[in-house]
C-alpha cells in the first residue's frame, strides 16, 4: 500500500488534501471496484484522523461518545481525486480494509512538511502551528 497525497495550506494554516494517489496489491483482485471504493473510503476516513481526530478525556473518561460529536470530513472538503492503481498479480487475494487508513495519515504528513517545512509530530494536525505571519 503507498499512498501520495497533494495538499494546500493556506496562511492560517488550514489544511486542504486536493489529490491523493494509491497503489496496492492485495493479491488476485475479484471485484476491483469494490476494492476503489473501500480504500477511496479508507482515504476519507484516514484525512478525516489526520484533521479532526482529536481525542479529549474529561474526568477520566472519553468525551466523544460517537458521531455526533466526532467531526467527519465533509463532502466539500473532500479530494477532488483519489486515484486508485491496482497492482495485477497472480497472489492469492487478500484483504483491504484498514491499510487505506492508515497509509493516508503520513502521506498527508509528508504533503505538509515538502509545502511548508514544518515536520509535523502529533495529530490531529496543528493549523496553529502551519499558520505563517501576515
Amino acid at each position: 500500500m503507498a499512498h501520495v497525497a497533494e495538499v494546500e495550506v493556506a496562511k492560517n494554516g488550514a489544511v486542504r488534501v486536493r489529490r491523493v494517489t494509491c497503489a496496492v496489491d492485495c493479491g488476485s483482485v475479484v471485484n476491483p471496484d469494490t476494492v476503489r471504493a473501500q480504500l477511496q473510503s479508507a482515504v476519507i476516513f484516514g484525512i478525516t484522523a489526520a484533521l479532526y481526530g482529536e481525542i479529549t478525556l474529561k474526568d477520566g473518561k472519553v468525551e466523544q461518545t460517537n458521531f455526533d460529536s466526532y467531526q467527519v470530513l465533509r463532502i466539500d472538503e473532500a479530494p477532488a481525486a483519489i486515484d486508485v492503481h491496482l497492482v495485477q498479480n497472480t497472489e492469492a487475494p487478500g484483504g483491504i480494509g484498514e491499510p487505506g487508513t492508515s497509509a493516508i495519515v503520513p502521506a498527508v504528513a509528508n504533503a505538509i512538511f515538502a509545502a511548508t517545512g514544518k515536520r509535523l509530530r502529533k495529530m490531529p494536525i496543528d493549523t496553529k502551528a502551519l499558520a505563517r505571519p501576515s
